[in-house]
């Protein structure tokens, strides 16, 4: 089964419609306020409108209010929901959508796979307990053991290892954000491509 792939912090609607055109399965916006990439509700309605059909749409928050995220999905149409901070299954189930859990593996004892029973996916990035990933840190794949469940890679990808990554691991789907950047929150064409070829290729 080939492996699927996330382009996160889209923040431009040309950026998400060419993210797709490219192979991406799904685009990232991010509603974190202390992002560089961090979206707008309107923009982000922009960007979904943008992409061609069967194109999902992931929204990413960290330690929100219920309210906030209900504000963003009352107004923007998200296919899964995903969560970067201290939420609890609980909350994460509250909304009604599928959920995708960050889980911080540069701190090994804030990881439980099995916090998160109902996840659609467990995202796996290189950051500490209460960072939000997309700092380009190589997650260490040496030192990884996947869940027996879906589950996500992150951390550190790019066009020069993706291919390595998922020859390595077989990770049912990547998560790419800075790595395919020529600035925080503006994609690159050719990077984006070159990364489809080598999660394509691996």
């Amino acid at each position: 089964m080939r492996t699927r792939v996330k382009i996160c912090g889209i923040t431009r609607p040309d950026d998400g419609r060419q993210a797709a055109e490219l192979g991406a399965d799904a685009i990232g916006l991010v509603f974190v306020e202390r992002s560089p990439r961090h979206v707008e509700v309107e923009a982000a309605r922009a960007i979904c409108e943008a992409l061609p059909p069967l194109t999902g749409a992931v929204g990413l928050f960290m330690n929100a209010t219920p309210e906030q995220v209900r504000a963003v999905l009352d107004r923007v149409p998200l296919n899964w929901l995903q969560f970067h901070g201290d939420e609890d299954a609980a909350y994460c189930r509250q909304f009604g959508r599928p959920y995708i859990k960050a889980l911080p593996m540069k701190s090994p004892g804030a990881v439980d796979y099995d916090a998160f029973p109902d996840a659609s996916a467990l995202l796996l990035d290189a950051h500490a307990a209460g960072g939000m990933g997309g700092s380009g840190q190589r997650l260490d794949w040496a030192a990884l053991t996947p869940p027996k469940r879906p589950w996500i890679l992150a951390g550190g990808l790019g066009p020069d290892n993706v291919a390595e990554a998922v020859g390595a691991l077989r990770p049912p789907a990547v998560d790419v954000s800075s790595g395919v950047e020529s600035a925080p929150g503006i994609k690159s064409g050719n990077l984006m491509d070159q990364f489809m070829r080598g999660a394509r290729n691996g």
